[in-house]
Parts: structure tokens; sequence; C-alpha cells
């Protein structure tokens, strides 16, 4: 049976504004009408801070992303920050190129992160990878993404699929959100502007297909869905945030 997953805001859309001030722009995201946040960066604040200021606003925590550098350097601070946020999501939001070398280092990667999957589990955490648009890019017929989710144990390590850099990639988020059904239970919602420059605009504002990414993501058990623009121009990032939550609102997300 379908689910109704909670509407988030991906912190990173709002990155500038957390640098300034985290807890008034956790306070202004809470007053547009989110029920919960993804972290992206402490910036200036601790992990428990942060989370402090969410349990006063009231607002649930939908991962954070941890960067592949540190969960291999540094485990220890990586598990404690990701517990300290109140959450059991450690999600990899980027990889460096020289990571991403032939279908090989797509599977180099996939033992390394089932790796790092087993011991976040032993922590009583779990790991998700963010994928942007570089991952569609083949290597004798087959995509790096799908080199990559073929060379993990799925237990270990879930997708968090981003509708708007599989779009960019030249696939279909809702065929890919099918795909990997079961195994996203956090979903990026992002959406792309028309012409050739592929600008990010609110959800909704875009040439995405909502109805049946909704649709796949709720019968594919999908948690959380994130919120998240990269870029805002003309608007103002909050305002942004809002138009995207409103048109979640309309579409009984929210």
């Amino acid at each position: 049976m379908a689910r109704q997953p909670v509407v988030a805001m991906q912190m990173y859309t709002l990155r500038n504004e957390c640098d300034a001030d985290y807890p008034g722009t956790l306070k202004a995201v809470a007053g547009i009408g989110y029920k919960a946040v993804q972290v992206s960066g402490l910036h200036k604040c601790t992990a428990r801070g942060i989370k402090k200021a969410m349990d006063d606003l009231g607002l649930g925590s939908a991962g954070t992303h941890v960067g592949l550098e540190m969960l291999e350097k540094d485990f220890s601070a990586a598990v404690d920050m990701v517990k300290d946020l109140g959450t059991e999501w450690a999600i990899v939001p980027w990889l460096p190129e020289e990571r991403r070398q032939g279908a090989d280092g797509w599977r180099t990667l996939g033992r390394i992160m089932t790796e790092i999957g087993a011991k976040l589990k032993g922590a009583g955490l779990r790991l998700g990878y963010h994928n942007h648009s570089f991952e569609f890019q083949k290597f004798g017929g087959k995509y790096g993404y799908d080199i990559l989710f073929e060379s993990v144990d799925p237990k270990l390590v879930h997708n968090e699929i981003d509708t708007y850099w599989v779009q960019h990639g030249g696939e279909s988020p809702v065929k890919y959100l099918r795909k990997f059904a079961r195994h996203i239970q956090v979903t990026h919602f992002k959406d792309m502007g028309p012409g050739p420059d592929k600008p990010m605009v609110p959800v909704g504002e875009g040439i995405l297909d909502w109805p049946n990414i909704i649709k796949a993501c709720k019968d594919g058990g999908t948690e959380w869905i994130c919120i998240e623009q990269d870029t805002c121009v003309p608007l103002q990032p909050i305002e942004a945030a809002k138009v995207s939550f409103e048109n979640c609102r309309k579409w009984g997300l929210a």
C-alpha cells in the first residue's frame, strides 16, 4: 500500500543563510510548514546544537550528508555526528572525479561502500548514496550508476535519488525510482526548467513528471522527500523553498 512520505528541506539550499544564522534559518523553514530537514554541513554550529534547535521547532531529521573521506578516515566522528543529529541516515553526497574512473572505479566504490555500510549497520546507522549526473556516463554499455549498485550489498547501501540530476543525465527519474523501489527511503525532489541550460527551478515549476514521480515514491517506500535547489536565481533561497513547499501541499504531500 502506498505510504505518505514526509516533506523535508535539504539545508544545502539555504547554506549561505545557515552560515549566517543556522537556528534562525531553521525557524524560517519551520515557519513555511516543513516538518523535517536534512542537514548538509554544520557551518558554525555543533551537531548537538543543530539538533536542539530542530527539537525546539518540532523538526524531524531526514538524514545528513557525510563525505566519503570522513567515513573512511574519521569514522567514529562521522557516527557521532549522525547520531547527534538524531538520524539513522549517513548519505554520501558527492564523489571526486578520481574515484569514478571507468567501470572498475565504480566497482571498487561499490566494495568500499558495502564495507562502510556494514560498519554503519554495526553502529545502528544506515548508508545512502546521492547521485549527480556524472553517474550516467556509460562504460561497456552500462551506466556508472548501475555498475555501482550492482556492486554493493543492497541491504547495506541504499539509493538517495536526486530527480533533477537523473533527468540532467538523460534518464527518467520515474524509471530509476521504480528500478530501485524499496531501496530508496530518502528522495531528493529537484526540478528542471525548460531550455538547453537546464536551470534549477522550484519543485513543481519545471518540466519533471511530478505525478508519476510522486506515485513511484509512494509505491516504492520513500519515507522522506527532501526539497533541494542548488541555485535559486531569481528568487531568494527561502522564497524558492516556500514555492516548492506550497506545490507539494497542492499535491497533498504536505
